[in-house]
């Protein structure tokens, strides 16, 4: 039986194949392999990854620190990559493991398994509520974060619905999340954000709360899932 499934992101074509094998005979299953960051993105749309093994200098416009903030499940870094410029810039990206090449067998198994470990003890984190202020026509309006349902993103603004308001603001939906995730909000979608409290129930595709459907992206709703109490 397999373990996980893994992604591999790596643009030398030898190592690539090694890495591969070794996974395999490991029991975990190799979703695809990749070397540039476009061709991750279009992986993502159709296939969701256990984890993904990124290497840092891929091909293209974007290195693999830059196309971390698009990733939505634990990365672990392979690398020749060890000077000080690199390592900052990639402990800004919270990866589940930096792993220097050449690496052995057991090296990468271990870290493979801390990040399977560490995702799956993701809970949702639900401080107090919070008072905000949104802006209504000429007034500033108070609502606590326990009544907002959703955001949605728009451009570099986004819209707060609570179940009977919609206000726009003028953030970016990340910096939104950064604000309302200690309050129990979740990313369900490149361009949603729930209030996890709010969910009655969770479809294929959405999530309905107080009776609006909301898309759950399909790189997101592994994370989800593993946030969820099941009986």
């Amino acid at each position: 039986m397999s373990k996980a499934s893994i992604l591999i992101v790596e643009d030398e074509a030898l190592v690539a194949d090694d890495i591969a094998r070794m996974l395999t005979q490991e029991g975990y299953t190799v979703l695809d392999i990749a070397d540039n960051a476009e061709d991750v993105l279009k992986i993502l749309d159709k296939k969701v990854p256990d984890v993904i093994l990124l290497d840092i200098n891929i091909k293209g416009g974007q290195d693999g620190i830059e196309l971390s903030s698009a990733l939505k499940v634990p990365f672990i870094y392979l690398t020749s990559y060890y000077d000080q410029h690199t390592i900052e810039r990639a402990s800004k990206t919270k990866p589940a493991g930096y792993v220097l090449k050449p690496f052995t067998n057991k090296d990468l198994m271990v870290n493979i398994e801390l990040a399977l470990k560490k995702t799956s003890e993701v809970k949702v984190v639900h401080a107090e509520s919070m008072k905000i202020f949104v802006r209504k026509d000429q007034e500033l309006i108070s609502i606590s974060s326990d009544d907002i349902l959703y955001v949605e993103a728009f451009d570099n603004y986004a819209y707060v619905y609570t179940s009977d308001q919609k206000y726009m603001v003028s953030h970016t939906l990340k910096s939104i999340q950064e604000k309302l995730e200690p309050f129990g909000f979740v990313r369900v979608h490149r361009s949603f954000l729930v209030n996890y409290e709010a969910i009655e129930a969770i479809s294929e595709g959405f999530v309905l709360l107080n009776g609006c459907k909301v898309l759950i992206g399909r790189s997101y709703r592994r994370s989800l899932m593993n946030i969820l109490s099941l009986l």
